[in-house]
């Protein structure tokens, strides 16, 4: 899956956006999984660090800002709520300004962690470099007067001439832009249907207006709910599907940082153990061994028996080949037999 997410888009994390930072975060592990192809142009990048300090100053300015009541009605001052607003308001000020100076002294840093994020974000894209080629070709569309950028800024028009450029043909793409340059003049909510028509004529395939990311990723992703859990599903796809040793072990090491699983993933991990012959094949090494050792422990009512059973005697010694099938449970005997409500 083909995806472009609009500087904007990520400056928004900076600033103000009804958007989450774990929703930046999901992103990011998928990408990092594979489980999307990003593609940013180097445009994208720059924008990124000119602009990142003006959206910061901005927001803070505008946090800066609010204001509670300082003044109240001489009536209300013989009431037991007042005083307690009268505290509550300067217990606000006295926390406000505490957050403040942390965060100026984490911005100016690079330690916050909408920078961590976005810097993760910009390692697992596909970087566009941008060339001269691209940039002519983005300042020949705004002489014809062709979108997307307003008239003497070719940043729009360069990031739209990189992607296409340099993105797969036949292949959808997802474009994530909350800029009215990419909008409908007829519908705010649709995409330029100038643009809409090119992608398709030029790449021959379809393009995917979203103009926030987590309306992408309730659409495409709408049972994640935080990224630790795109990642544990990534990483167990990947162990399911490992075609070497090395593989498994490298999947071993990151499932092993999580203390959580929810039964589906329990199940899923376990039957990749046993059927994958790039992880039972090497069940015996210690890592391997010590993940699933501990990883059913205690939880042995939550995995399905006839898997269990199999990796509990893999994990004794036993080949596949020669274990037998799991014991069938008993429900009642023939004295229980009238008892049985068929």
């Amino acid at each position: 899956m083909n995806v472009f997410i609009d500087t904007n888009v990520i400056l928004s994390f900076y600033h103000l956006t009804g958007d989450d930072l774990e929703e930046l975060n999901k992103l990011v592990v998928l990408a990092k999984g594979d489980a999307i192809h990003l593609y940013l142009p180097s445009q994208v990048r720059d924008e990124i660090k000119r602009n990142r300090e003006n959206k910061i100053a901005d927001a803070l300015k505008r946090f800066n800002e609010q204001k509670l009541p300082t003044q109240f009605p001489a009536i209300c001052k013989q009431y037991e709520e007042y005083k307690e607003l009268r505290k509550l308001i300067k217990l606000f000020d006295e926390k406000r300004n505490g957050l403040l100076e942390k965060l100026r002294d984490d911005m100016s840093d690079h330690k916050l962690k909408a920078d961590t994020i976005i810097d993760e974000l910009l390692e697992s894209a596909d970087i566009i470099l941008v060339n001269q080629e691209i940039v002519e070709k983005a300042r020949l569309r705004m002489d014809l007067g062709n979108p997307p950028g307003k008239k003497g800024s070719l940043g729009d028009a360069i990031n739209w001439a990189a992607i296409l450029h340099a993105t797969p043909a036949e292949e959808d793409i997802y474009f994530i832009s909350d800029d009215s340059d990419y909008f409908s003049p007829l519908k705010k909510t649709s995409f330029n249907e100038f643009l809409h028509e090119e992608w398709r004529q030029v790449k021959q395939s379809e393009l995917h207006f979203y103009k926030r990311l987590s309306g992408f990723l309730k659409d495409k992703y709408p049972d994640i709910k935080l990224a630790s859990e795109v990642e544990k599903e990534l990483l167990i796809t990947e162990l399911s599907i490992s075609p070497n040793f090395a593989t498994t072990h490298s999947a071993i090491q990151q499932l092993s940082k999580y203390s959580e699983f929810t039964d589906s993933q329990l199940n899923s991990i376990v039957r990749a153990a046993i059927s994958n012959n790039q992880v039972y094949w090497i069940i015996d090494d210690e890592d391997i061994h010590e993940f699933f050792t501990t990883l059913i422990k205690g939880r042995e009512d939550r995995i399905e028996d006839d898997i269990l059973h199999t990796l509990e005697a893999l994990l004794e010694g036993q080949t596949l080949e020669n274990i037998e099938p799991a014991p069938l449970v008993e429900y009642g005997t023939d004295e229980d037999e009238d008892d049985l409500p068929f």
